[in-house]
This record gives structure tokens, sequence and C-alpha cells, in this order.
């Protein structure tokens, strides 16, 4: 009779723990990567950078094959997440960029900005 009675215990505890719905803990570390292409001096420029918890890394190709990287801080509204952001690009030195990340219902988000070296460009990326 102890045995039945366990045996409805363990069952009745299994089907309230299947109605439990599992989401992501809000700490949890979910990078936004994208990929930028652009132009300046008549060159076209590229880069691909993430974002994590309003910080950002970038790395990019300028004009005359000059490569580097640039650190990124972002203010994130609702749906728009402007940025500014300082690098360093081998023998041109410093960079400074800024722009705006906007994010439409989805997973795709989109952006504009403007980078010292590397010109206007513009970002496509993936929220996961």
């Amino acid at each position: 009779m102890q045995v039945k009675s366990i045996c409805g215990s363990i069952f009745v505890i299994l089907a309230a723990i299947s109605f439990i719905q599992v989401a992501p803990a809000a700490a949890q570390l979910v990078p936004e990567p994208w990929v930028t292409v652009g132009g300046k001096d008549g060159s076209v420029t590229y880069g691909a950078g993430v974002k994590i918890f309003d910080l950002g890394a970038e790395i990019g190709r300028g004009p005359n094959s000059v490569s580097g990287v640039d650190v990124l801080k972002f203010f994130s509204f609702p749906a728009v997440s402007p940025y500014v952001g300082l690098g360093i690009y081998g023998d041109r030195g410093v960079a400074y960029s800024g722009g705006v990340h906007l994010s439409p219902p989805g997973n795709i988000f989109f952006g504009l900005g403007y980078h010292s070296i590397r010109g206007v460009n513009g970002n496509v990326g993936f929220k996961f």
C-alpha cells in the first residue's frame, strides 16, 4: 500500500514539473553578431562585430588594406541602440566611430554608422 502512495506522489510531482515553462536566465550571455560594409574615398570597407551587455568589439578593414579593432559602448533603449567607439588601426593610429543599431521585432537588426577610417557603413546582425 505504501508503494502505491509513493508511486502516486511521484506521478503528481512529475505532472506538475511538466507544466513549468523554462525561460533563459536574465543574466545569460546572449551575443549579437553583425557584419558591416561601407565606403570611404571610393574604397569598399568592411568588418564584423559582436555586442554583449551593451559593450561591443568590431574588427574591420579600411582603405589601403589597413586593419584594426574597435571597442564600442552601446546605450540600449527599447528599439534603438546608439553607440560610440574607439579603435586602433595600424599606422593610421586611433579611430573613432558612432552610429545606431535599430531593432525591429524579430531576430534581425540593422544599423548605420560612421567610422573615421572606414567611413559611412551599414550593418546587419542577428539576435539569438
